[in-house]
Parts: structure tokens; C-alpha cells; sequence
């Protein structure tokens, strides 16, 4: 009789563990964050200041707003991102509201348009 309470009592348990691990999984999920980069001023010159004293995580979703007759968005890497170019492998935007997801560790956007990215269109930004 042991043996069968033993076994019954286990299955609230593994319920119990099953329930727990679905609503972490879940929360994990649904913390994932959007940002207007640059607020209401939206992907425009000299927004590097923008990521200053925000956490970013990978997932979390960046959001540019722009006009997309002058300005586009290039995912880039560090050479990219110092040389101010985009390489044909970049991903590049343009519909000028796009939401692009962060990947874990340092992230790059230039705005590839010519002098640009030059003229400060352009962020790195550290997502955990």
C-alpha cells in the first residue's frame, strides 16, 4: 500500500513542476520589451544618446521610426558600424517604422544613406 501512496503522492508533484516550468518559460517570453529608438524625435541624427541608462535584452524588440524617403536602417557589424558602410550581407530596412529584435551581446544600426551614419545616424546598443 506504501508503494501505490508513494506514486500517487509523486503526481501533484510533477503537475506542480510541469505548471512551473510553463509559466517561467512563459513570463520569460512576455518580458520582452519595444523601444522607440529616439522617442518621439525617432531615428534622426545624433540619436546615440538614446540607449543611455536603458537595459536592453536579447528579444527585446527595437522599433525605427523614420521618414523612409531620406533615412533607412542597416544592420551592421563593428566594421560597419565604425566605417560608417554596410556590407551586402547587411540586413537593410526601409519601410520607416520597422521593428528589428536584438540579438545577445553588442548591436549595430547605421542609417547607410550617405554621410548619415557620419553625421551621427547610428547606435550601438548591448543587449544581456
Amino acid at each position: 500500500m506504501s508503494n501505490n501512496q508513494g506514486r500517487c503522492s509523486s503526481s501533484p508533484v510533477i503537475a506542480v513542476a510541469c505548471t512551473l516550468a510553463l509559466f517561467l518559460a512563459q513570463s520569460e517570453i512576455t518580458q520582452a520589451k519595444t523601444f522607440t529608438v529616439g522617442e518621439a524625435s525617432g531615428w534622426s541624427f545624433n540619436v546615440q544618446s538614446w540607449t543611455r541608462g536603458k537595459k536592453f535584452k536579447a528579444g527585446d524588440a527595437l522599433v525605427f521610426n523614420y521618414d523612409p524617403s531620406v533615412h533607412n536602417v542597416a544592420v551592421v557589424d563593428i566594421n560597419g558600424y565604425n566605417s560608417c558602410s554596410a556590407s551586402p550581407s547587411s540586413a537593410v530596412y526601409s519601410s520607416g517604422n520597422d521593428a528589428i529584435k536584438l540579438s545577445k551581446g553588442r548591436n549595430y544600426f547605421i542609417c547607410s544613406i550617405p554621410g548619415h551614419c557620419d553625421g551621427g545616424l547610428k547606435i550601438a546598443v548591448d543587449a544581456a
